[in-house]
């Protein structure tokens, strides 16, 4: 059978695994170290199904994704989550929509302290949703919003995506979380319009909350400084040449216990919880990561690695144009395919023919991450709409896929805006580095 036969073979069977509900990394490996036997032999597939997790699973540079995830998870069993949610309800409260200000904000804010998008979701959607519904708000909405607002855990440092797309592509992953930062500022912003205009068109979804006096205000600031100092630290330490990524996280995880713990907010239980979650997530992005190796080894056996980037490259259609049509391919896998799978199984393509038609490899990584990000809230899968649904179940998916559709709007305004004007991305990494 030809090479071509193989490849075309594989990426059906991958699919069709995932499609009867197979976990991706599973569905990735089989298929690799499958379709690597049916080329070289199975006695070699074998070898490299020995030799690839153990490889993979011991590469310090990997070790930064799972203490990031250790962070985020103290900080949510810590109280971190309620305090900011608490702050810009004292601060938006008072406005029409109010509450959703204080989401999206607050969604923000945890953001900065824990780099997965689904573990921010899945918190807020605890510490908000509940909240927004008992004030009166639209549930659907609340709940769309929510999920929007969690997409900015992968964008607003440190993020476990820029992480797994600095490693694969030796980018500098301390000038990708700066290049992000605006673009996620910006993202709130955006969001911040769409509560605004949905207020003013139907004032009946969003009420007037409550009113907060000044002192109340700053005072719901005070509680705020586990959050700023954790922030300043792990990202001053990077940019002030403290530590490395590496480094910062682990430290970042440690501080965030420490902290709790002085607090009087994490006891045992609540430690062994949040060690639990983080290996949970951990463990399952871990498998996915061993997936994608194995399948990209198949894919450069194959030499499809190498055609699609001379398909690219050579099309006559320009940069941008290229650039167009690998955004509307992420669009379309983000329908179907985990947000981490597509960054593993697609940066080894389409980053070398970016790089070759000259775009600049922080600010294509910028793109790439709000990319996926739609893919996180688009249906049919849009994986934090299934996990606000899971703890949200009287709130159907339809209704939570119509509430996030003004926010993918907005999303695909700031994209345009950010391939219009690199800038915004790359300012803050030329200022700091």
């Amino acid at each position: 059978m030809s090479r071509e036969w193989v490849t075309l073979l594989g990426f059906a069977g991958m699919f069709v695994l995932m499609a009867v509900r197979v976990p991706i990394g599973i569905a990735m490996g089989v298929v690799g170290v499958l379709g690597f036997g049916a080329l070289t032999g199975m006695a070699p597939a074998m070898n490299l199904l020995g030799q690839v997790p153990l490889s993979v699973l011991s590469d310090y540079n990997l070790a930064v994704i799972p203490m990031f995830i250790l962070m985020g998870a103290f900080a949510s069993q810590s109280g971190m989550s309620h305090e900011l949610f608490v702050a810009g309800r004292a601060w938006f409260g008072h406005r029409r929509g109010g509450l959703a200000y204080a989401s999206i904000a607050a969604c923000g804010g945890f953001a900065a302290i824990n780099g997965s998008s689904v573990a921010t979701a899945a918190t807020m959607s605890q510490v908000a949703l509940p909240e927004m519904r008992r004030a009166g708000y639209d549930p659907g909405f609340s709940a769309g919003l929510i999920a929007a607002g969690g997409t900015l855990g992968i964008m607003i440092p440190p993020s476990t995506i820029f992480v797994l797309y600095g490693i694969m592509t030796e980018v500098d992953i301390a000038r990708l979380f700066a290049a992000g930062a605006l673009p996620g500022l910006l993202a709130v912003v955006f969001y911040f319009s769409v509560v605004q205009y949905i207020g003013w068109r139907h004032p009946e979804r969003l009420p007037v909350g409550e009113s907060h006096t000044w002192r109340e205000r700053f005072r719901s600031l005070r509680d705020l400084w586990a959050v700023l100092l954790l922030f300043v630290f792990v990202l001053g330490g990077i940019y002030g040449g403290l530590f490395t990524v590496q480094e910062a996280a682990g430290i970042g995880a440690t501080g965030t216990l420490i902290i709790g713990v002085l607090r009087g907010r994490l006891g045992w239980r609540r430690i062994r919880s949040a060690l639990i979650d983080a290996l949970r997530v951990s463990s399952a992005i871990m498998m996915i990561v061993v997936g994608a190796f194995l399948f990209g080894y198949f894919l450069t056996i194959t030499q499809f690695t190498q055609q699609a980037v001379e398909w690219l490259v050579h099309l006559p259609i320009g940069a941008y144009g290229v650039l167009a049509l690998v955004m509307v391919g992420y669009f379309v896998l983000g329908a179907v395919m985990d947000e981490l799978a597509m960054i593993l199984l697609t940066v080894p393509i389409v980053f070398p023919a970016m790089m070759q038609l000259g775009f600049d490899p922080v600010w294509f990584g910028v793109i790439v991450v709000m990319a996926v990000t739609f893919g996180m809230i688009c249906p049919p899968v849009g994986m934090n709409v299934f996990v606000i649904n899971s703890i949200a179940t009287d709130i159907s998916l339809t209704d939570i896929y119509r509430g996030t559709m003004p926010f993918i709007a907005v999303d695909v305004v700031r994209l345009v805006l950010l391939c219009a004007f690199p800038g915004i991305a790359l300012w803050l990494p030329n200022l700091l580095l």
